[in-house]
Order: structure tokens, then sequence, then C-alpha cells
């Protein structure tokens, strides 16, 4: 295997593990991708020490989780201050997800849940402080995963 290129027999497990990673054995992602269970642990452990497979995250329902408020936050940040903007960001109570754009105006999108009106006030003034200039507050209604279709064999 060509340790830069994706195989059929790895996008099929990288699929098979976004769709539930939690309840996927390798005995079961064997018989779905046609490999032996051995093949698919060790396909996996190389996906992960070459960096493609990073960590396994459960998907929670914030609101379930008693967190009826989910806010995006558009944001733009110095590019020189970026990186260390972002990790701040990371370490604020309430902030759940940062994502850097390459480039232009509102190049960090931030996503946080809050129980009430004021959890959200405090989060976007912490950002205010920290140095981000924020263009937008996005209450989110709700938010949807699929595996990607690229994956998928």
């Amino acid at each position: 295997m060509n340790d830069s290129v994706l195989d059929e027999v790895d996008r099929a497990i990288i699929y098979e593990l976004q769709a539930n990673a939690r309840h996927n054995t390798n005995a079961a992602i064997s018989d779905r991708v046609g490999v032996s269970a051995s093949t698919v642990g060790k396909r996996i452990s190389r996906l992960e020490a070459r960096g493609v497979i990073n960590g396994y995250f459960p998907e929670i329902d914030y609101e379930e989780a008693g967190f009826p408020l989910h806010v995006l936050f558009i944001c733009t940040a110095p590019i020189a201050d970026r990186a260390a903007l972002i990790d701040a960001t990371l370490g604020i109570e309430g902030v759940v997800n940062v994502r850097e754009l390459m480039t232009g105006e509102e190049n960090v999108h931030i996503r946080v849940i809050g129980t009430m009106k004021d959890d959200i006030t405090q989060i976007a003034q912490t950002l205010d402080t920290l140095g981000y200039s924020v263009t937008d507050e996005i209450l989110l209604r709700e938010e949807y995963n699929r595996p990607s279709i690229h994956f998928d064999v």
C-alpha cells in the first residue's frame, strides 16, 4: 500500500468509522468492506499512525445535554495573531469548535453553547477582549453531519 494514497479498503474503513465509530467492530467493518477483521485492525492502526485518523469523537446533542443555546460567532482575527487567538479561544468555557478560514475577513468561525443569553454574552465579551472583531452572531437551530461520499466505495 502506498502510504500517501488511500486505497479502496482504506476509504471504505474510513467511511464505516465516520458512519458510526463507536458501534463498529473490526469484524463488523470487515463484513461490509470484504477483508478480514485483522486487516481492518491493521489498516486502522496504520491510518492512525499516519495521522489520517486523529480521534474518535461523540456527536453531542447539546440541547438534550442542557445547553439550549447553540451560537455561531463569525469573527475576524489579524492573520499574525490567529494561531494564538485560536489557542486561547479553545480554553473558553462554552466554546465547542473553532474553524480557521484561509483568507479574508470573517476568517474565524466559533461555535459555542450556553444555557442562557448571559452565557453567550460573556463569551462574546471574552472574544472581543482577546482581540477578535465579532462581525455576526447566528443562533443555530440544528447541525447535520454525514460520512463523506469520497470514502464510500
